[in-house]
């Protein structure tokens, strides 16, 4: 149960992290890829953040992010499972700003739902059509064991954040494909994207 929680809005929040740790490219885990069964273990929370483990894990987590989007375009968030570290933590870049969330719960879910193509960077070359709540409430602790909720999530990190919630659980977008045609190849998606984007309701940008 989660006590004490500090109420804040979420596009009010800095969670900027300055201090992650700087590593060269060569010296970076590889993101692991859909067939590793490391994927499908569901993850366990973190209990001690003065952890130097865990303070080196976070760090290793948001550079692995930031070479992603320089390397492939795109990415906003990447968990801990995908690359080895089997904790509950994710890293998430939105508006340039560097956020970890910790042991994340989602404690609500609207009942209205999108449709949306998901992409992950375990499988890069690949879109999935899945549905997703419109809006949840998220509750987790920061890096240095601060408690903070996010209530009412716009659509955008409403998506994104249950896609890593449930990278976290074991679980995979391809997991939730809507149908046996819900799997693409991302060449075909951006070769037809309007075609594709009037499959669904929402799409990523």
């Amino acid at each position: 149960m989660i006590v004490n929680t500090k109420h804040q809005n979420w596009q009010d929040q800095d969670l900027g992290r300055e201090s992650a740790v700087k590593q060269s490219d060569t010296e970076l885990p590889s993101v692991l890829s859909l067939g590793d069964l490391r994927l499908r273990q569901p993850s366990s929370p973190i209990a001690d953040f003065t952890d130097p483990h865990f303070l080196n894990d976070f760090g290793r987590l948001i550079a692995v992010l930031d070479n992603f989007r320089r390397t492939h375009g795109f990415g906003r968030a990447i968990s801990a499972p995908q690359i080895g570290i089997m904790k509950r933590f994710i890293a998430m870049d939105i508006g340039g700003n560097s956020s970890i969330l910790v042991n994340p719960e989602i404690t609500w879910y609207s009942k209205s739902t999108i449709t949306l193509w998901d992409d992950c960077m375990s499988f890069p070359g690949k879109l999935v059509r899945v549905q997703r709540a419109s809006s949840i409430s998220v509750t987790f602790w920061d890096e240095k064991g601060g408690c903070h909720s996010w209530e009412r999530l716009p659509v955008d990190t409403s998506e994104l954040l249950q896609h890593e919630v449930d990278h976290l659980d074991g679980v995979l977008a391809v997991d939730r494909a809507i149908d046996s045609e819900a799997i693409i190849k991302r060449v075909d998606y951006e070769r037809h994207k309007s075609h594709y984007d009037a499959m669904v309701q929402y799409a990523i940008e």
